[in-house]
């Protein structure tokens, strides 16, 4: 009797609940600050109020969101991928460059 009740307790503190705080990555202080849990989906956050500037966003877990560099990286990694090693077609094999278009007319 005593285990089952030890195991509601311990469920029932593990429950989330609006305004109880948590921490999580603020995408506009750019730093993980304590938040409040502004909406909940399937007793899980869904949405925080930074409680520094007050910005409301999706909760992240805690994850800051990839760099600019890192999505470049990304990007430029699966456009090779999908290329499969092979030049542009736009891009000269003889490794000359194209002629720039004269401007006077």
């Amino acid at each position: 009797m005593f285990l089952i009740y030890l195991r509601l307790t311990v469920l029932r503190m593990s429950e989330q609940r609006l305004g109880d705080v948590i921490d999580d990555h603020c995408v506009k202080c750019r730093r993980i600050t304590n938040h409040s849990i502004v909406s909940l989906v399937n007793g899980e956050a869904a949405k925080v109020r930074c409680r520094t500037c007050y910005h409301d966003h999706d909760y992240r877990h805690e994850q800051a969101p990839p760099s600019k560099k890192e999505l470049k990286k990304a990007e430029m990694q699966s456009a090779l991928a999908a290329d499969n090693g092979q030049p542009a077609e736009d891009t000269l094999e003889s490794g000359k460059k194209p002629k720039a278009k004269s401007e006077h007319a």
